[in-house]
């Protein structure tokens, strides 16, 4: 019964586990205005409830007959709209939002290693509100429905040759190193885009339809991912590219003579020295950069370089919309 209750937790979301917590102290909170008896009964209730709730969603999950993972919101939702195009209802989608060529990986397979990511994109990335809490309550839910999916669905996952979707991929196998499904790779390269994310929902279509019937991946690649898995993360570096088919670790300051070169065109093209939105500088950048390295990243690094005296600064630097720069 304690093991059954524990894999229960386990397979509950954050938002889930944090539902149900309130709604029992809300019900404990009120006892001085129930009967004890009809308090149990309360309690008793809710735990029925939601056991049964998970029973019934476990149900649900098994109705797929095939799990897809994809690296961003944009590639997962063309694949939704071709899936649908093609009535292929019984097919998953799962996500992960966040951007793996940025930021620490570092053990982020073990708990530590989540909480060490999230306090560096804290501290670092510039999120509004609370988009931060949100992205890593659905990042451990994404986790969560992985490691739920059935040994007997078959696992596909996209990828183009790009450090973000690459490490993710390797990331991914790695949280499936224990499970028995078959394991295919979507290889998104040969469709000429930077990554999955530029697709159309057509030519994802055209994909899909193109290897829906390749064949698995093997013991040995599977264990050769999961060892490179291991490498990348016992590293301590925060941004990683793709060169010559390989994933390569980078200084934090990679970009940094490359921001102030654009800043310099800019200066060039608006025939003065003054102040230039910061959104304006980082969308050049991003426009000219033959990696897939999330804005909130090149953000960070005009942040740095003014600290540093090389950025002149005119506004606030809550959200880049809200500044200025130029170069001293």
């Amino acid at each position: 019964m304690i093991d059954q209750l524990i894999k229960l937790v386990e397979h509950s979301t954050e938002d889930e586990v944090k539902s149900l917590l309130f709604y029992m102290l809300l019900r404990i909170n009120m006892a001085e205005e129930t009967e004890q008896a009809q308090l149990v009964k309360d309690l008793k209730d809710t735990y029925r409830g939601f056991v049964e709730y998970k029973r019934s969603q476990a149900e649900t999950e098994k109705t797929y007959r095939a799990v897809h993972i994809l690296f961003g919101d944009s590639a997962s939702g063309s694949l939704k709209i071709a899936l649908k195009e093609r009535d292929e209802g019984e097919v998953k989608v799962l996500s992960f939002s966040d951007v793996f060529s940025i930021g620490p990986v570092w053990k982020l397979h073990e708990e530590r290693g989540l909480r060490h990511r999230y306090e560096w994109l804290n501290n670092h990335i510039l999120f509004e509100g609370d988009d931060l809490t949100e992205h890593h309550e659905r990042f451990n839910e994404t986790i969560s429905k992985i490691e739920a999916i059935p040994d007997h669905i078959p696992i596909t996952i996209w990828a183009g040759e790009n450090a973000h979707e690459q490490t993710a991929m390797r990331y991914v196998l790695y949280l499936l190193k224990e499970k028995q499904n078959d394991l295919f790779i979507m290889n998104t390269t040969h469709s000429h885009t930077l990554h999955t994310g530029e697709l159309s929902p057509e030519k994802v279509g055209m994909l899909y339809e193109y290897e829906k019937n390749s064949a698995p991946l093997n013991k040995e690649q599977r264990l050769e991912y999961e060892e490179e898995w291991q490498e990348l993360s016992a590293t301590q570096e925060i941004l990683r590219i793709w060169e010559n088919g390989e994933i390569k670790r980078v200084r934090e300051d990679y970009y940094d003579q490359y921001i102030i070169h654009k800043a310099k065109k800019l200066h060039k093209e608006l025939e003065n020295h003054g102040f230039m939105k910061s959104a304006r500088l980082i969308g050049e950048v991003l426009g000219h950069v033959d990696q897939y390295i999330d804005d909130g990243y090149f953000e960070y690094r005009v942040r740095h370089l003014i600290m540093n005296g090389v950025f002149v600064i005119e506004g606030v630097p809550k959200a880049m919309r809200f500044y200025s720069v130029k170069l001293k």
